[in-house]
């Protein structure tokens, strides 16, 4: 008997299916018309060409400097306020019932901002939306240097927002070693924060070890270093360790052919396919959508063509509410919808 799935191409059922978020950075998703719309609030002239433009695929360096650049014109709550709730649209339309959202703390400290006020006018316009639930990861730069980093977990804890759900530190993975940031760590721990960090992204497999060994990280942004070492899988498997997988980034900044060793690499190279076969747990996000030009439905896409079943996609959905950091109780609501979004689209 035919089902509603059958009827849909895989964009529109990847697209019905509810679904969860738990890599995604807030200012990665600022669309090119929203940059010019931000850059005339302060009374700078910008053509959406000229925003598109500093979007286009390079290496991660240059990655780094156009996350940068169009976070220069975030200057007060009202331009986050514009962002979140945009961004809370985007998840409503695409069917997301919730998200872990990474928000650049450390940029905003950067910037003598007020993290305060800014969270507190991006919290509310993004609340005002419904059907979607967010919760904030605040966020440090690791090349930026342990004192700035703990500079982010302190105003993380202090705010003792319910919203507040985790801790973490992106940026250049090279750029400080692991161990620096361990008294960093064990504070965010002590204050009884979960904790994250963007590992084995550009960095070799150690770094995702380092990462879980020495400062207790739940869960891995990106991990696909590990590829290249099965006992590091193994470990990661057996701990329980899930990997943040971002496939489009990973070609975007060309983290992916960096790890091959080539000059280039498409979706056919990732190892996201082998993770989740092999047992690793694994999540699937966009991390930086609008710089990289897709949604998370675009990646479910993608990760179908990489040769996933629909079924083993189901599953891979499922992932994502199961490895958040909401409690127990918040994670079964979540999951109830899930099943019966999944059974209305005659997927079980």
């Amino acid at each position: 008997m035919p089902t509603m799935a059958n009827a849909l191409t895989p964009l529109a059922l990847f697209s019905a299916l509810p679904k969860a978020e738990l890599h995604v950075h807030l200012e990665g998703s600022i669309a090119p018309s929203t940059v010019v719309e931000l850059a005339a609030r302060h009374g700078v002239r910008l053509m959406v060409e000229e925003a598109a433009a500093r979007y286009a695929p390079g290496d991660f360096a240059q990655f780094i400097e156009a996350f940068l650049w169009v976070t220069s014109f975030l200057r007060g709550p009202d331009d986050y306020a514009l962002i979140a709730r945009r961004f809370a649209e985007s998840m409503q339309r695409q069917n997301v019932l919730y998200a872990e959202v990474t928000l650049s703390i450390g940029v905003m400290f950067r910037r003598n901002q007020d993290p305060a006020a800014n969270y507190a006018a991006l919290r509310d316009a993004a609340s005002a939306v419904p059907g979607v639930r967010l919760k904030w990861i605040f966020d440090a730069v690791r090349q930026w240097g342990a004192a700035p980093a703990m500079e982010v977990a302190k105003i993380a804890t202090e705010l003792r927002s319910p919203d507040i759900i985790a801790y973490g530190i992106g940026g250049d993975e090279l750029g400080l070693p692991t161990c620096d940031l361990r008294g960093v760590y064990d504070y965010v721990a002590s204050q009884g924060m979960h904790r994250l960090i963007h590992a084995g992204e550009i960095g070799g497999p150690e770094l995702v070890r380092e990462a879980v060994e020495m400062l207790g990280a739940e869960r891995i942004g990106h991990g696909i270093g590990v590829m290249r070492d099965e006992r590091t899988m193994d470990f990661l498997a057996a701990r329980g360790i899930p990997l943040e997988v971002c496939p489009t980034s990973n070609l975007r900044t060309g983290a992916l052919a960096r790890q091959l060793g080539r000059p280039t690499a498409g979706y056919e190279q990732h190892p996201l396919p082998s993770f989740f076969r092999r047992g690793l747990p694994v999540t699937l996000s966009s991390d930086d959508p609008a710089m990289f030009e897709t949604t998370l439905c675009d990646e479910y896409v993608h990760t179908h063509k990489m040769g996933l079943t629909t079924a083993e996609l189901v599953r891979l959905a499922e992932a994502s509410f199961e490895y958040s950091f909401l409690v127990p109780e918040e994670k079964r609501a979540l999951l109830d919808k899930f099943h019966s979004g999944v059974a209305a689209l005659g997927l079980v």
